[in-house]
């Protein structure tokens, strides 16, 4: 079982008995894109590949990768606790709370503080209700929301319980904020963004986000892609079946 990867030694995969696979996911690549990656890659062993924990397209960062025996671990990982790093960009809304979609209004931050914005982050600690965006994947009546948003029409969600651990500012460049957030399983950052914008009595939306760690594992330890790609590819003879 080979979490993190290892630079000092050649990996002997073993994919049927389990393997967790740390990746750093591509800007632009959903989570199903590098699954089918490597299913497609090791598709001669007929092994299940399942993720533990979605990350949207226009994130980077950790996803935890599990395959064979190892997939009935999936959930357990996924509840664990995640941190992100990102920016949040204060002034403009946009439908999805971050760049999936055009801007649809525009606010004046003339007035806002930089003690405004350190202030704002402390009424986010803790137990929290936040809506998912109009644009993810929650399935309503077997379609995903964001599919249902994209074609014009209202989308309905129910609200969650979420728990932020902790919300950080890193380094404020108006209209750029940068931010650090540890929280719970499911939490949607975009909304965090959105919802941001509200409590300064102005607009906000998600401009990059990065998942940096999930329970104990650290992107540090995670593979590019293509490089795992191509030292599976050349380890395929000594795959263990």
């Amino acid at each position: 079982m080979h979490i993190p990867k290892d630079k000092n030694s050649t990996p002997l995969f073993s994919f049927a008995e389990g393997e967790i696979l740390l990746v750093d996911k591509p800007l632009s690549w959903t989570s199903f894109d590098v699954i089918g990656k490597l299913r497609n890659t090791i598709k001669p062993l007929k092994v299940k590949v399942g993720h533990a924990g979605t990350l949207d397209p226009l994130a980077t960062g950790l996803l935890i990768i599990c395959t064979g025996k190892l997939t009935k671990k999936i959930d357990l990982y996924q509840a664990e606790d995640k941190e992100y790093t990102g920016i949040i960009t204060l002034g403009a809304t946009t439908p999805s709370y971050d760049l999936e979609t055009d801007i649809d209004q525009t606010f004046d931050i003339g007035a806002i503080t930089e003690e405004q914005i350190y202030e704002t982050t402390k009424s986010f600690l803790g137990e929290i209700e936040q809506f998912p965006p109009a644009h993810s994947a929650i399935q309503i009546n077997g379609e995903r929301a964001y599919e249902i948003a994209r074609r014009g029409e209202e989308v309905t969600l129910k609200s969650r319980k979420v728990f932020i651990h902790a919300f950080e500012i890193e380094k404020i460049e108006l209209p750029l904020v940068y931010f650090r957030i540890r929280c719970s399983k499911g939490t949607y950052i975009r909304s965090i963004a959105h919802d941001f914008g509200k409590r300064l009595q102005n607009g906000a939306h998600l401009s990059s986000l990065r998942r940096t760690m999930s329970g104990g594992f650290h992107v540090d330890n995670a593979w590019n892609l293509e490089e795992l790609i191509e030292t599976i590819r050349a380890q395929k003879t000594n795959w263990v079946i």
